[in-house]
């Protein structure tokens, strides 16, 4: 990461001001230092990797009907991810979850006249990769970044903990790490239950978030959760008229979360009109 002589400045104000160290300011402001396994791999190009103009999903709630249509989502995301369960939902570590219609939509629950069976409801969520977003605009790291595929990344190498990040995103979309994901609770069990050894596990202080399964469209597969809902979650570029996701949308009534903020989510939730 280039920076130029005020950025320099700015962001060993931000780090000073946080307490950090001098090695890991110098981390933070260059994303150089030792390998360990808490940093996040580089996205790198294979020729069986998917790419697009702008990820996203189409989230059919229609087809899930059962608690375990949703759980088969979950276990595939947290399985791969390596995400820690404290068994506290204070501490709690989310990258995808569920959540009723009214926390879902706050801003259309006005209309009391509507479906009963939708309004009960519950809806899968995770970070929107929004257009627009605004966690990337106020990261003083560069620890979030947008790729040009439009995937919301998160170093948790470049990340300091400031939390900044978390304070904007409008869909508490992103979790902090308060224990240390790679150690036991009082029984001696470990957080992360059964390790996968090809993604790296994340540190006490970071921030962390779904990051669309960058690591497996690199190598040309689906992101986890979607390869397992039974076609509930349809992903593709968004950018591409001919793609699944774009069809699916273009023929069925779809919503987003919270639109009138302008961030542009990436996550559509059909709700009606797919055949």
């Amino acid at each position: 990461m280039s920076i130029n002589r005020r950025q320099f400045f700015r962001l060993a104000g931000v780090t000073a001001v946080l307490g950090i160290g001098g090695a890991s300011v110098l981390e933070a402001l260059t994303g150089k230092g030792e390998a360990s396994s808490s940093q996040t791999p580089r996205f790198t190009t294979d020729p069986k990797g998917i790419t697009g103009k702008r990820f996203g999903f189409a989230i059919d709630v229609g087809k899930l009907k059962t608690d375990e249509d949703y759980q088969k989502c979950f276990r595939a995301c947290n399985d791969i991810h390596n995400i820690p369960e404290f068994g506290n939902p204070k501490d709690e570590v989310k990258w995808i979850w569920k959540d009723s219609y009214e926390h879902t939509f706050p801003t259309v629950t006005e209309d009391q006249i509507m479906n009963k069976e939708l309004r009960e409801k519950q809806f899968i969520l995770l970070c929107n990769h929004c257009e627009q977003p605004a966690c990337v605009r106020v990261c003083p790291t560069q620890a979030t970044y947008k790729r040009p595929d439009g995937i919301v990344m998160q170093d948790m190498h470049r990340c300091i903990g400031c939390r900044f990040c978390m304070a904007a995103c409008p869909f508490g979309a992103r979790s902090f790490n308060y224990r240390d994901p790679r150690g036991k609770d009082a029984n001696g069990m470990p957080f992360i239950k059964k390790e996968n050894p090809q993604f790296p596990t994340r540190m006490i202080g970071v921030v962390e978030k779904c990051t669309l399964c960058y690591e497996r469209l690199a190598v040309g597969l689906l992101p986890a959760c979607a390869e397992v809902s039974n076609g509930a979650i349809v992903f593709g570029d968004l950018g591409d008229p001919n793609s699944e996701v774009r069809k699916v949308i273009e023929s069925s009534y779809t919503i987003r979360r919270k639109p009138e903020l302008g961030t542009q989510p990436s996550i559509y939730y059909v709700i009606g009109g797919r055949e």
